[in-house]
């Protein structure tokens, strides 16, 4: 199954996607694994699983205490799979988020065949080109796993169309230039770009810029096909500590909230 089922199903029924982002392994593998499925009984239509990685040069504070707390309780690609096999097993498409480090360290195709067996629908690649990618595209194409590229407002015409003629399932639109992070306001450079994207492709456009609550998710549901959220979700589980119940019960409402807000769009 790729990603771009539950975008075409979104769109059926007249609004965006919301797909939710969060680390293998945070605050624990069975902790994230429970946090993650909760996300998806309240409305996520696509999961991104962060792969933890040491030196997270895209991420903002958040995501990096969330990938670190990750790393040192002892996270492996090993347990990155295991979430991959739990959540898919809901049926909502399943995608890894990695830098490609630990891509290339454990062998590309090897990563293919395991994600693949996992139920994994492929990986959003955010470090790394299609111009710098054979060895992954040839992997992913012939186990029909999803190539999520990114684009960025300071990409060129050419660029975007380069990127989006190698992507299969979405295009990940990325528009706020520096890491990542909730914010108070959206950029207002993400429009432009899903445009300037979109006159490329056929495929769905996602749209990363920090969106934390409904509002903001039915602002960015008017020109993006999907919304994607990462460090509102980490947050809501770390400003809870290690109460676990409340931490699942603000997720819970997080997402509601959300999904409320695509279809507001």
């Amino acid at each position: 199954m790729s990603t771009k089922t539950a975008f075409d199903k979104a769109r059926a029924e007249g609004r965006a996607a919301l797909v939710g982002y969060l680390p293998a392994g945070f605050p624990d593998v069975d902790g994230g694994i429970e946090a993650i499925r909760t996300m998806v009984s309240a409305g996520v239509d696509v999961v991104e699983i962060g792969l933890p990685y040491s030196d997270p040069v895209m991420d903002g504070p958040t995501i990096q205490a969330a990938a670190q707390q990750a790393l040192d309780g002892g996270v492996r690609i090993a347990d990155v799979m295991r979430t991959v096999e739990a959540v898919a097993a809901t049926g909502v498409p399943t995608v890894v988020m990695t830098y490609w480090g630990p891509v290339e360290a454990y062998g590309v195709e090897r990563f293919a065949t395991d994600l693949s067996s996992a139920g994994g629908c492929g990986l959003i690649t955010p470090d790394i080109t299609p111009d710098f990618a054979p060895d992954w595209i040839a992997a992913a194409d012939a186990r029909d796993l999803d190539k999520v590229f990114l684009v960025a407002p300071s990409s060129t015409d050419e660029r975007i169309a380069m990127t989006t003629a190698n992507c299969r399932g979405f295009v990940y639109a990325t528009a706020v230039m520096g890491v990542t992070g909730a914010r108070e306001a959206t950029s207002d450079l993400a429009g432009p770009l899903v445009a300037r994207t979109k006159a490329t492709t056929d495929l769905p456009v996602g749209v990363g810029l920090g969106v934390s609550n409904g509002d903001q998710a039915a602002e960015v549901a008017r020109f993006a096909d999907g919304v994607i959220v990462g460090s509102a979700f980490v947050r809501a589980l770390q400003d809870v500590g290690t109460d676990r119940a409340a931490g699942l019960k603000r997720l819970a409402a997080l997402t509601e909230d959300l999904a409320e807000g695509v279809r507001r769009g």
